[in-house]
């Protein structure tokens, strides 16, 4: 078993005494519900690691559980108001029920090959959708090339894709982030969930290099996620981020998110040169 995969083994949380309330076999992956006192947890059990998607507390499902999704969200202190988002790789749907609890006009593509997730994420994980929030069951690659086509265009896109090993293969590539670029509107945003502790931690770095030029890493302690934040032009100064976090800090601690200390956390490239 390779590093990486022990790493992942050790972040998931052993709880002897969870109740499954749901399990099934997809196309893709073994899903499984549990619920533990006040937590419920969405977990994919692939090629023998079982690791936890989604969380939320059942008496304040608004305050978020992981580390990583409060990291990814610190991609609004790089666009705001966002008025279109991308999401690719839908978990229990936590990203997008805070986006729109954020911005309740946002417009949001969820974007997840599997479609026992999405049912699951709606019946157990309180995943809204509307006629602005939907959800589509479509490969991320695929989604991405069509909405070229149609000429669309996203202030906010999120990769947040895993299989059982990582994320996969074909969303990893220069061409597939040149196109998720072209998808970005002028002051757009993209925002990636990666992990600090992988093997392809310089390859997924040179690559996005390549295509983005520099970009911030966003990483802590608490987990060995990275989150890599990245867009069409110049990245905002810190003088700029530290003004939005100002502004953001009381919104988002709603959602148990800490954005100053998060801002801390904001590396750039150009510091590694």
């Amino acid at each position: 078993m390779s590093k990486f995969l022990l790493v992942v083994l050790f972040l998931v949380p052993v709880n002897l005494m969870a109740e499954i309330i749901h399990s099934e076999r997809s196309l893709y992956r073994n899903i499984i519900v549990e619920d533990s006192d006040e937590l419920r947890c969405l977990k994919f059990n692939v090629k023998r690691v079982k690791s936890s998607q989604s969380c939320f507390i059942k008496t304040n499902p608004q305050r978020l559980v992981f580390n990583y999704t409060k990291l990814i969200l610190s991609s609004l202190l790089l666009v705001e108001n966002p008025k279109n988002v991308l999401i690719i790789g839908l978990g229990g749907g936590t990203l997008s029920n805070t986006l729109h609890q954020l911005y309740p006009q946002i417009e949001i593509d969820n974007v997840e090959i599997d479609p026992a997730v999405i049912k699951v994420a709606r019946k157990y994980f309180g995943f809204f959708e509307s006629d602005l929030i939907k959800s589509k069951v479509q490969d991320g690659r695929l989604f991405v090339k069509r909405a070229l086509v149609k000429k669309q265009q996203y202030d906010l896109i999120i990769l947040d894709a895993f299989n059982g090993d990582y994320i996969p293969e074909h969303l990893m590539t220069k061409e597939f982030y040149q196109e998720t670029k072209a998808l970005l509107s002028a002051d757009g945003v993209l925002a990636a969930n990666t992990f600090s502790v992988s093997k392809l931690y310089q390859h997924e770095s040179a690559t996005y290099h390549a295509v983005f030029g520099d970009f911030y890493n966003v990483a802590n302690r608490k987990n060995s996620n990275r989150i890599i934040l990245t867009n069409k032009h110049e990245l905002p100064s810190t003088e700029q981020i530290s003004s939005r976090a100002n502004k953001l800090g009381d919104r988002l601690a709603v959602f148990g998110i800490d954005i100053q200390s998060i801002q801390r956390d904001i590396q750039s490239t150009k510091n590694n040169k």
